[in-house]
């Protein structure tokens, strides 16, 4: 949000300008003006590292939760669907910058947070989960982009499991995974508790699907209560065997009163390399047809990545991103929503974007 102070000293800028005769000048020098930067609350179990730069607070080993606020700059004339990223050094003015980490204690950090939901709109928020191969500063950098591309105006928080953050690392991905699945069930349900939202929207990519679908569930089993918090679940390319979710996971899902949404693709190389480690289809793995399952809305997003891997299409895909806006703001279940259109078969029905 651009603060009072902050718009006369845009106006004052522009009303000098114009009375040199420079109009045109001052509207150029505005649009080069930064944006503010996206503030966005986090949560880890990384170990921490003793460095000054923001993107190298965090390794890839595990460690006690700790938790924070983060600043990522957003560039001027940031396109929706592009995570601008620097070939050389990096330049707030070019691209997404992590810029700031600053820690809290947990009483502190929620006081913040309840603070934030306070002043939102419809008390509100966003936590992401991010998938394999994933550092705590490509974490932030993502989850800034999408919140700027979503236009979402209440709390943004990320969770950061201690992924190794390269490609040679994808088994011990899925042990730290596994082992995070305990701690972001604590922290989910201190978020229900303590942070005053009262519409919470979860969304994980990838790998991130099994420690968010496990921590969602064994907490809703262990608190029921506190169901009615969370409006919603983003599965999007679920790195997930589709028969356990099938068999032991969807069922509670949809019991949870949340409304569930996989987006899956065929063209996911990714889950395709998934499928053929673990002998078995992936939920995100469209195929012939995704993953149908009555009362949850699987959509089809095979046709709108243009990406080399397909797997990113959540965060690079300006109709995803339109679609999961519809859901996020308007709570817009899938026959609602006007970019899509629903595909019927003999295992039932599921939505795909309309050409």
């Amino acid at each position: 949000m651009v603060s009072r102070n902050s718009n006369r000293t845009n106006f004052l800028v522009l009303l000098c300008f114009l009375l040199s005769g420079c109009a045109s000048t001052a509207v150029g020098a505005l649009e080069e003006l930064p944006e503010p930067p996206v503030r966005i609350f986090f949560a880890t179990d990384r170990n921490q590292e003793n460095s000054p730069e923001p993107g190298e607070k965090y390794g890839s080993d595990r460690g006690a939760i700790t938790y924070g606020i983060c600043s990522v700059s957003i560039p001027p004339g940031h396109r929706i669907g592009e995570l601008e990223r620097p070939v050389i050094s990096e330049d707030v003015m070019e691209h997404v910058v992590l810029t700031d980490v600053s820690l809290y204690d947990i009483r502190d950090f929620f006081t913040e947070m309840s603070g934030f939901v306070d002043r939102s709109s419809g008390k509100k928020m966003l936590v992401f989960i991010h998938g394999y191969n994933m550092t705590f500063e490509k974490t932030a950098r993502r989850t800034a982009q999408i919140v700027k591309d979503l236009g979402f105006d209440g709390c943004s928080v990320f969770y950061s499991w201690p992924s190794r953050g390269k490609v040679s690392g994808y088994p011990v991905d899925e042990t730290n995974v596994k082992w995070s699945e305990k701690n972001l069930k604590q922290f989910l349900g201190d978020i229900a508790v303590r942070s005053g939202a009262e519409n919470i929207f979860l969304m994980a990519h990838s790998m991130g699907n099994r420690a968010l679908t496990g921590a969602f569930l064994e907490l809703i089993e262990e608190r029921p209560h506190l169901k009615n918090r969370f409006r919603a679940l983003l599965l999007t390319a679920p790195d997930i065997d589709a028969e356990i979710f099938r068999r032991d996971m969807a069922e509670s899902l949809k019991q949870s009163g949340a409304l569930i949404t996989i987006y899956a693709s065929s063209r996911d190389k990714a889950l395709k390399v998934s499928k053929s480690i673990h002998g078995y289809p992936r939920v995100g793995d469209a195929h012939d047809i995704p993953l149908i399952v009555p009362g949850i809305e699987t959509i089809d997003a095979s046709s709108v990545d243009t990406s080399f891997l397909g797997h990113s299409y959540f965060n690079g895909s300006r109709s995803v991103l339109s679609d999961m806006f519809y859901i996020l703001n308007e709570e817009l279940r899938a026959d609602e929503r006007f970019s899509l259109e629903a595909v019927d078969t003999t295992d039932g029905r599921y939505w795909r974007f309309k050409e």
